[in-house]
């Protein structure tokens, strides 16, 4: 049996291979990483100190094309946004479901997915997405951690704390700049790394320019209405009434996790 961990770089990730690589050793397991090409520097480099700590290499894939989120979403001419992201589909879920099929054999062959306690609610749609794989979800079983303490778990095992959970970011991934992400993500990665923000801003600009149309990533539901919310749109807010913001809107990268 070949025991497949979906490795993203994250705090989960880790916990879920740890106790995989307890439960059945190092030979048989494999940490399956699909990389975005617009990874933080610390997700790296926590892949190559945690890969070593469990004594597994990283088996890396990607887009054919070594394409950024960006670059998908120009050469699909769809912006993506916290509704619909083919940024997952191309270079996380198609690589992977390449590699897994030239690979292994889903008779012998179990997936481990990092979903934890607080989300049973999307197991079935996961588990649907990987068939005919059959996944496991081990941190959805006693003992119940949540992130703060795996972290810590972690840092006592002797790997860094990645930078975007120190500064607050809930996932390690797509550079504090994922388009799953809610508005408090970006708010963050406007203070923290105007650089990036700057960036994502003017490529939303220039798909807006070259579609044509009042697309965005974000969406503004202000006063009981839902429509287009560009990055240049919340920068002038933040920088005009930031008392008014949502700091709670986080949204979520489930590029692992989401139905495709």
């Amino acid at each position: 049996m070949r025991h497949v961990v979906m490795w993203s770089g994250g705090i989960t990730s880790w916990a879920t291979a740890r106790h995989v690589v307890a439960e059945h050793g190092t030979a048989s397991t494999v940490l399956l990483f699909a990389d975005t090409n617009a990874e933080d520097e610390d997700l790296y480099a926590f892949n190559d100190q945690a890969s070593a700590q469990l004594g597994i290499p990283l088996t890396r894939v990607a887009d054919a094309q070594e394409r950024t989120p960006s670059q998908v979403f120009a050469d699909k001419r769809w912006l993506g946004n916290t509704r619909l992201a083919q940024c997952a589909l191309e270079l996380k879920l198609k690589p992977c479901h390449d590699w897994l099929t030239a690979e292994t054999d889903p008779a012998d062959t179990m997936l481990y997915v990092g979903l934890d306690w607080s989300e049973p609610h999307r197991i079935p749609g996961n588990r649907a997405k990987w068939a005919p794989w059959p996944v496991a979800y081990p941190l959805t079983q006693p003992p119940y951690y949540d992130k703060p303490q795996l972290r810590a778990q972690a840092r006592a095992a002797g790997l860094i704390d990645p930078r975007l959970y120190r500064l607050g970011f809930a996932h390690n991934n797509c550079g504090g700049g994922c388009v799953k992400g809610g508005k408090a993500q970006w708010i963050r990665l406007l203070d923290v790394f105007p650089e990036r923000y700057a960036r994502h801003e003017a490529f939303e600009q220039r798909m807006r320019e070259q579609l044509g149309k009042d697309v965005s990533i974000l969406r503004d539901r202000t006063g009981g209405q839902t429509k287009p919310l560009t990055l240049a749109t919340l920068r002038t807010r933040i920088e005009q009434q930031p008392d008014q913001l949502d700091l709670f809107d986080e949204g979520g990268c489930g590029c692992f996790t989401e139905v495709a």
